[in-house]
């Protein structure tokens, strides 16, 4: 059972860590280039379109089925990738932390604009949001993937 746990914590976080990788090295580089119109309504379109069950259950599942991991490693005798464990549970919730107490409400800030059509100043929309979304992104992208290289290091140590 701890096996599946682990392979699952780590299936789990590596599929999150890749979202916010392909964010940080495709998606924002693309939107970078697009007038400012066009970068608010993708924005508002993919922060809909992300709240879907597939991406919610890697994201917050990633995070529990982790910290179950923890737990089920924590009798004597078993305890050989526990440190790893914790370390990637800690880089998750970084993670986890910064997209829900900055990169959320950013996003919520950015369809509180309304639609792109009707903003009269996109630009300084646009220049509220982005640098600071993307800064937070690579934060989150780096903790991810600190969590999945700790979560590959635990599985070898198990």
């Amino acid at each position: 059972m701890r096996s599946v746990v682990l392979a699952a914590a780590t299936l789990l976080v590596g599929l999150s860590a890749g979202v916010f990788f392909a964010y940080s090295t495709s998606v924002m580089l693309a939107l970078h280039k697009v007038e400012d119109r066009t970068f608010i309504d993708v924005m508002q379109k993919i922060n809909t379109a992300i709240l879907n069950g597939w991406f919610l259950t890697a994201y917050v599942g990633a995070l529990l089925v982790a910290i179950v991991a923890v737990l089920l490693h924590l009798p004597a005798g078993h305890r050989g990738p526990l440190p790893w464990l914790v370390a990637a549970v800690a880089l998750y919730a970084v993670a986890f932390i910064v997209t829900a107490a900055l990169n959320v409400p950013m996003n919520n800030q950015l369809d509180a604009a309304g639609p792109a059509a009707a903003i009269a100043d996109p630009a300084a929309v646009r220049r509220v949001f982005e640098g600071p979304w993307v800064g937070w992104n690579l934060v989150r992208t780096v903790s991810s993937a600190g969590s999945l290289l700790a979560m590959a290091i635990a599985l070898i140590k198990a």
